[in-house]
């Protein structure tokens, strides 16, 4: 297995197509990772106020919410210029935040960080039907899985950086940082060599039709929609035992909340190895079963995070980020290869609206839940909640994802 596991990852590299999907993902990564924790920093030293600093977070995210409608947008045009637009795009309006010095202006960088969250979503859904167009279906899993690992690789560095540029010459510099990574980042999708045919559609279908259609075949998928159902179900559970991790570190290990830095560090290197080796297994083992070990390791590493240790508070942790992803890598991988790349963008962006939306619920009710329960008592019933999760998954029938059909997908060159 670690040859094969070398010999794929080695293919996906020596790929020029994949290859530059990547670099555009790192460079664009790491100037959203410094730009998403210097924005409530940016708000918190103009206010005061720790509502608003939390709400740049929400602003980024609550497009997401939207994001059927805005993923018909990469169905109806041609993605690869579709995605040098968007970033040539949002470096235009990132300077913009230069004027954003006062607590009165504040509101024009709320007004970007939303555009900026409707970007990403455009985007996302632009890159996978790309992906999936300019790669071989063999090698998806294990792009996915490189991919996971860069943007979390992403995660680790690029906020320490934003903070001590922060920290140095303000928030505007960091705008400037970010974008100028979007403008190379635009570059680098511009050099992705892939032949695209104009998207044809019906003159008299609508926009609110054509997003339907997206939501319709990932709904009536049989191997789309349980692996979207338990990969929201996931998602809602790891934002509630996440807010019960500040109550672990002070109660439970007796550490300042510093430590919850340690831990998140851990968690992100954990994210990196599963992305590493998500290729091989998903060549090995039917795509729900992959997510349904993920989100049962998951599920344990929550339980025994109520238990008061060092050690296995970081085992736990490198455990949490190492479960997590699978479910997440193993439906994006199965919507790329179940989905006809007409209906790519908009299924794509309505799988992620379903697996990401119940986070915000999640955080709000675990915020809640802290102040009245125990995390000793939260956490085993999060944690076996979610091996519930797992078996549903797993002893589901089986339904292996149906390749789409290839006619329906434009020819690469020049990979």
């Amino acid at each position: 297995m670690k040859h094969a596991r070398k010999w794929a990852i080695a293919r996906v590299l020596r790929d020029r197509n994949a290859g530059l999907f990547l670099t555009g993902v790192v460079v664009s990564g790491f100037g959203s990772s410094a730009m998403w924790l210097t924005s409530g920093i940016w708000v918190k030293s103009l206010t005061g106020s720790d509502s608003l600093a939390a709400l740049t977070v929400c602003a980024m995210w609550l497009p997401t919410l939207a994001g059927p409608a805005l993923g018909t947008v990469a169905d109806r045009v041609r993605r690869r210029p579709l995605l040098v637009t968007a970033n040539l795009t949002m470096a235009a309006l990132l300077p913009l935040l230069l004027a954003a010095n006062s607590r009165d202006r504040i509101w024009l960088l709320f007004a970007v960080l939303v555009l900026y969250g409707v970007n990403g979503v455009v985007q996302d859904a632009a890159e996978a039907a790309l992906v999936a167009t300019a790669l071989d279906e063999d090698l998806l899993g294990d792009f996915n899985g490189l991919r996971m690992t860069a943007n979390e690789g992403m995660k680790l560095l690029a906020p320490l950086a934003g903070a001590g540029l922060y920290a140095r010459c303000g928030g505007p510099a960091v705008a400037l940082l970010d974008a100028t990574t979007f403008v190379l980042a635009g570059g680098v999708f511009a050099l992705i060599r892939v032949r695209e045919e104009r998207p044809s559609r019906t003159r008299s279908a609508s926009w609110t039709a054509e997003t339907a259609e997206g939501i319709h075949h990932l709904w009536h998928s049989p191997a789309l929609r349980p692996l979207v159902l338990a990969g929201a179900a996931t998602m809602f559970l790891a934002s509630l035992g996440s807010s019960a991790l500040y109550a672990v570190v002070d109660k439970g290990l007796g550490h300042a909340p510093g430590f919850i830095g340690v831990l998140y560090a851990v968690q992100g290197a954990g994210s990196v190895s599963i992305g590493l080796l998500a290729g091989p297994l998903l060549r090995r083992l039917p795509a729900r079963v992959f997510g349904a070990a993920g989100t049962g390791v998951f599920a344990v590493a929550v339980c025994l995070r109520a238990l008061p240790s060092d050690g296995l508070a970081l085992a736990c942790a490198f455990s949490v980020g190492a479960g997590l992803p699978c479910v997440l890598i193993a439906t994006l991988t199965s919507v790329q290869r179940a989905t006809p790349s007409a209906l790519l963008g908009r299924t794509t962006a309505t799988a992620n609206t379903l697996l990401f939306a119940p986070n915000a619920v999640a955080l709000a009710l675990g915020s809640g839940l802290v102040a009245v329960a125990d995390y000793r008592v939260t956490l085993p019933v999060v944690g076996a909640a979610g091996l519930v999760v797992a078996g549903w998954l797993v002893l589901s029938p089986a339904r292996p994802a149906v390749s789409a059909d290839l006619s329906q997908k434009s020819s690469p060159s020049g990979a």
